[in-house]
């Protein structure tokens, strides 16, 4: 017999891309009749109930760095780690009060270390069961394992986006290394996977280019500027994708730039699909997303955030994307070539994976 659970998921709160992922995650178990709740800020509910309208929001926003124009970004989370510790501990106790409010049965957690609690499921996703640090600084990088290893025992399950062996997306960041006893490989996830291709839900028609702006201020602005200087005289037409659900302003047009705050994945899909190149941070959920669609592109990593400049370089020697610096971008942009993007294999292998998963962590409520 089965079991109807209230399942909370709580995505952190470094961008939209930690909430699109859990989008495949919570469409599942929404699929199993489970009544499924977000936990966030008001941005990224108001992102997750445009994606899944069944989903039941709550507040509760997790820690959001602060990042500078100036020092490298693993500079300013150091110096903010503090602030992270004591966010962590109160979101901890204050996740007793919403379990108990919401009769909450399964708590997922992605990367939010304070959301761990001893009489109920606990999950916890991430890619990173090794967090890269800077050259200077890799000898460090082992006790770090040993930390982040401490934290995620502390869960019922460690849930990995990615597929073990070769090929995969998060390279040494969750291989090559010891995972915790609890870890599970839940596949590549994308909100795209479910969603079928309709051309006419594209906003644009014809030839064009796209932009993915993602990441933290100021970065984000800068490298905006500098794409645009680059492609507002150049055809096709280049759609700069804000990923902001918030704003107001659906769509306007500046010359050959079409800017565009936010898009629903059915949308986005067909944007995405019918670019002519493609240009992007390469941040974790980012690079999912466009290898379910098997489309490559240049991608930037934010200057001074190891783990997206560890993925570029990964990519690179993968032959899936073509990687340039920020401060390197000029007229004309870096050819991309032609890359060997991975096999249907992988996408059929990432859906087995993440539903024998999610009925694993149903199965183990059944009574």
């Amino acid at each position: 017999m089965e079991h109807t659970r209230n399942i909370l998921i709580c995505p952190l709160e470094w961008g939209l891309g930690h909430s699109a992922r859990m989008i495949p995650l919570a469409a599942g178990l929404l699929e199993q009749k489970h009544h499924v709740y977000a936990g966030g800020s008001k941005e990224c509910l108001q992102f997750l109930r445009s994606e899944l309208p069944l989903i039941k929001c709550i507040d509760f926003p997790g820690f959001s760095p602060r990042y500078s124009k100036y020092l490298p970004q693993y500079l300013v989370l150091i110096f903010q780690l503090p602030s992270l510790l004591f966010c962590s501990v109160r979101e901890h106790f204050r996740l007793k009060k919403i379990i108990e409010k919401y009769k909450i049965d399964i708590v997922i957690s992605d990367n939010r270390f304070g959301l761990w609690n001893r009489k109920v499921k606990t999950v916890y996703v991430t890619h990173q069961i090794r967090i890269p640090f800077p050259k200077i600084f890799r000898f460090l990088e082992f006790a770090g394992i040993l930390l982040h290893r401490a934290i995620i025992r502390k869960y019922t399950y460690c849930f990995i986006p990615d597929l073990p062996g070769r090929p995969n997306i998060s390279g040494r960041l969750s291989h090559e290394v010891r995972l915790p006893g609890n870890s599970i490989y839940i596949g590549i996830l994308s909100r795209f996977t479910a969603i079928s291709s309709h051309p006419d839900e594209s906003p644009v028609s014809g030839s064009h280019n796209t932009v993915i702006l993602s990441g933290p201020e100021p970065q984000r602005s800068l490298l905006s500027e500098k794409l645009a200087a680059i492609f507002k005289d150049k055809t096709p037409d280049t759609v700069f994708l804000g990923g902001r659900p918030g704003l107001v302003a659906e769509m306007e047009k500046s010359g050959n730039i079409i800017y565009i705050n936010h898009l629903k994945g059915t949308a986005l899909k067909e944007v995405l699909i019918q670019s002519n190149q493609i240009i992007s941070r390469s941040g974790y959920s980012t690079l999912m997303e466009l290898v379910s669609l098997k489309k490559s592109a240049l991608i930037i990593p934010t200057p001074g955030q190891t783990e997206q400049e560890y993925l570029a370089e990964w990519m690179k020697e993968n032959d899936w994307f073509s990687p340039v610096k920020q401060k390197d971008l000029k007229d004309p942009l870096p050819e991309t070539g032609d890359h060997q993007m991975p096999s249907e294999e992988m996408i059929v292998m990432s859906r087995l994976l993440l539903d024998n998963a999610l009925k694993r962590l149903s199965e183990d409520h059944q009574e």
